[in-house]
């Protein structure tokens, strides 16, 4: 097969992989697939099926593919920086589109939305990353920023930043979330520490911490809340108060 008959049946797979989307949605595709039309927003003349498996033998799931670091996707063979670029840009646009997808919702009913932002945003990611959602009197959410990055400890996230983030969101109450880069979801006693920190510290400021999530790996989460650790902090804080 000569190079121009090649480069001509390789546009008609890519072709056929896009025609499949706009017929069935991304719920017609395998993750080969879609590693394989993001790959082609870099290189659209390349044929990428092979060098998609290889990213997905290499890290084993399409989530770990698209947060994998450039330099380790681009020691593929068939992975250059502009097919790195695709993967990484699809990434950051559906993490903007589920934050700004959250804006304005109350937590209450959108609580599962919250949780898909935070997996999509936080999971498999290979440092420890703090988050923190802003939300008014009605905990509809404002916002969320990433405020540390690193070894999260009661030592490197500052009660003062939490509460001046809060103050200039003009929140009335939080949600704090930060990664097990190990995948563990069980809260360290560094963990149990910070939480009790940042509540009393957002008490003191009549700001109330609603929950703190745990993202581990492969869809899972830890909810202080759900497991009856938000109370008992609460419980704590009071009694610090009134002492």
């Amino acid at each position: 097969m000569d190079k121009q008959e090649w480069q001509k049946r390789g546009a008609g797979h890519r072709q056929r992989l896009r025609d499949k989307f706009l017929q069935r949605g991304i719920d017609g595709f395998n993750d080969d697939e879609v590693v394989e039309l993001l790959l082609t927003l870099g290189t659209p003349r390349t044929d990428c099926k092979q060098a998609a498996r290889l990213a997905m033998k290499k890290f084993g799931s399409l989530p770990a593919v698209l947060e994998a670091p450039a330099r380790e996707l681009q020691k593929i063979r068939g992975i250059g920086p502009k097919n790195v670029f695709g993967l990484h840009f699809i990434q950051a646009v559906a993490r903007r589109y589920l934050r700004q997808k959250l804006i304005g919702r109350r937590y209450i009913s959108s609580s599962r939305e919250v949780a898909d932002y935070l997996l999509h945003s936080m999971r498999d990611l290979e440092r420890e990353v703090f988050t923190v959602i802003f939300l008014d009197s009605s905990h509809a959410i404002i916002d969320s920023e990433v405020l540390a990055e690193g070894t999260i400890s009661v030592n490197t996230i500052y009660p003062r930043e939490v509460i001046k983030a809060a103050l200039r969101h003009n929140a009335a109450a939080l949600i704090i979330a930060h990664n097990h880069p190990s995948g563990s979801l069980k809260p360290s006693p560094q963990d149990h520490r910070l939480t009790r920190t940042l509540y009393l510290a957002c008490s003191l400021m009549h700001i109330t911490l609603l929950d703190h999530f745990i993202i581990g790996k492969k869809r899972r989460l830890f909810s202080f809340a759900d497991q009856g650790l938000m109370e008992q902090v609460r419980r704590e804080a009071e009694t610090t108060l009134a002492s």
